[in-house]
């Protein structure tokens, strides 16, 4: 069965983890027949030169370029429809697959013809000692991911696997949010009945460091979140009081909380 995997890449990736990120897509015991790669924005000569490597390496990558950063939303709301597949993998530019990651994706929607969105869990790890720090679990089963969304994001996005073509009729991914792009997709999946699924399988390696959770915190991402959540609220998938309640513990955790506090918070209470 052929599939697309779609990745971002902006000014701040380091050249060697999208290299590992690449070769690990491509190691895997089923290869994409395409990988689209969207530069967002203006990018480093060194980038550039890796962009250029692995173009020549394996066939099976395209270069998408845009002259203005605008945020991964933008980039894969643009590129998912140039796609040439009708099942898309996204893949993050500093992550690793597990080698059988499209292998067991594509076994569960060869027997699940209705699956429209499957996930799965990530295992993350510190970006200098390589040590396992946590692993993110999700809810596997609709229903339960349906009760999952009203205050977290169910699906583990560098993961996903989806049919293309239900996604496009959502609209693609929300183009004007600087974050929670993937929660507000999932959020219009579940508010049209798209079905959805995890499972219990760790299929992808995340980095993680104080940067990671200092960039989910302060008063813009905080605002950020509550946009997200208003849509949240006008989609009536929460009621008022579940809004107030996410807002409310938003705001300690992103805004009043210390990053040194909020990262243990995460690897410790949010996983």
């Amino acid at each position: 069965m052929k599939f697309s995997v779609l990745m971002s890449v902006y000014y701040k990736d380091n050249p060697q983890w999208l290299k590992e990120a690449v070769d690990s897509v491509m190691n895997n015991t089923v290869k994409p027949s395409e990988i689209l790669i969207g530069i967002d924005g203006q990018i480093s000569k060194e980038l550039e030169d890796k962009l250029q490597e692995l173009a020549k390496k394996y066939t099976q990558i395209k270069l998408a370029s845009f002259k203005e950063n605008r945020g991964r939303g933008a980039l894969l709301h643009d590129t998912l429809p140039t796609t040439k597949y009708s099942l898309v993998a996204i893949m993050d530019s500093d992550d690793i697959c597990y080698p059988n990651r499209f292998e067991k994706q594509l076994a569960i929607f060869e027997k699940e013809k209705d699956l429209d969105i499957l996930g799965a869990f990530i295992e993350e790890f510190d970006e200098d000692t390589k040590e396992i720090v946590s692993v993110r679990k999700v809810p596997l089963e609709q229903d339960d991911i349906k009760k999952y969304i009203k205050t977290r994001n169910p699906i583990n996005q560098v993961t996903v696997m989806f049919k293309k073509e239900s996604i496009l009729k959502l609209g693609g991914y929300p183009s004007n949010m600087r974050v929670g792009e993937d929660y507000l997709l999932w959020v219009r999946a579940i508010v049209n009945n798209l079905k959805l699924k995890n499972i219990s399988d760790i299929l992808v390696k995340v980095r993680v460091n104080s940067d990671m959770f200092a960039r989910r915190g302060g008063y813009s991402f905080y605002k950020a979140n509550k946009d997200f959540l208003k849509e949240m609220l006008k989609l009536k998938l929460i009621n008022y009081p579940c809004y107030l309640y996410n807002i409310y513990t938003r705001f300690v955790i992103q805004v009043l909380m210390p990053n040194n506090i909020r990262t243990l918070f995460y690897k410790k209470v949010l996983r």
